[in-house]
């Protein structure tokens, strides 16, 4: 009887037992392995993690748009540099605690509450309107000084504030002065301005747009203060205000600058506090 030759399995395959790796090409980190005789997790080079299978159960809160960077926000690692400077800074602001407990909108609200300490802008029963009035901290301090008519505008939404009225567009809008007046029912005893353009990072850019603000400020202001009246307005510091000092000091009896403690040190804001306003014929 002729005996068969017996057929041979090649080396590696999974039949005779071998080492299924022994079949397959090494990566490039198993060949740095074999090469230097030790594992890459000696050598100090990087392994790639190993894949976590699916879950079957997703985490609460977790599903589409959902990104990790919110988990890292907390690290600051995806976070600018001028955005952790201004968290720092408010963190650190007291002002910012002190709105807070004391129910104001805003750190802002104490640039008013020093304005008026020292310039008497705020009487009991007074008119007063705010330009630019988001969030609402100074219209805040207008109705808690006893104010009897308190309106606002800005382009900006703002909550309602309790003991005033706010008009919901921009004040450069060639309407708002119109509707301004018939919320205000009456000649104003102050007019508040604490609008400022977005900043553009451009200090002359930044003080002229300001000071355009301001000027718009004050031609609704002297068309609607009573005799006697108040006007307080924001600008920056630059040189481009000179004119608008001049107009001042033409229509009002008391011209003064002030930079109340709430305004951050670094920043040029100023205010600009006219009184006794003198209205001509």
């Amino acid at each position: 009887m002729e005996r068969r030759p017996k057929k041979r399995t090649p080396k590696g395959d999974k039949r005779n037992g071998a080492s299924p790796s022994r079949g397959r090409r090494k990566t490039n980190l198993e060949k740095a392995d074999t090469a230097l005789g030790e594992p890459a997790a000696k050598r100090g080079l990087k392994q790639s993690p190993a894949k976590k299978k699916p879950s079957s159960q997703k985490d609460e809160g977790v599903g589409r748009g959902h990104r990790e960077l919110r988990v890292n926000v907390v690290t600051g690692r995806y976070r600018k540099h001028s955005s952790t400077l201004w968290l720092d800074r408010q963190l650190n602001d007291p002002f910012v605690a002190r709105a807070k407990a004391e129910g104001y909108r805003s750190r802002a609200a104490y640039k008013l509450i020093e304005l008026d300490d020292k310039f008497g802008l705020l009487q009991r029963g007074a008119r007063v309107v705010d330009l630019g009035c988001a969030p609402g901290g100074w219209l805040q301090v207008a109705v808690r000084r006893g104010a009897s008519t308190v309106v606002g505008i800005d382009y900006l939404n703002v909550p309602a504030v309790p003991g005033s009225d706010i008009l919901e567009m921009d004040f450069l809008d060639p309407e708002a002065p119109a509707q301004l007046k018939a919320a205000l029912d009456g000649p104003a005893s102050v007019v508040l301005s604490d609008m400022a353009a977005p900043t553009t990072g451009h200090r002359a850019t930044d003080h002229l747009r300001v000071v355009a603000l301001a000027e718009a400020a004050l031609d609704f202001a002297m068309d609607v203060l009573a005799p006697g009246g108040s006007f307080a307005c924001k600008v920056f510091a630059g040189g481009a205000e000179n004119d608008l000092l001049t107009r001042l000091k033409q229509n009002f009896a008391s011209v003064r600058h002030a930079k109340p403690k709430a305004s951050r040190s670094e920043s040029s804001e100023k205010y600009v506090v006219a009184s006794g306003f003198r209205r001509k014929a």
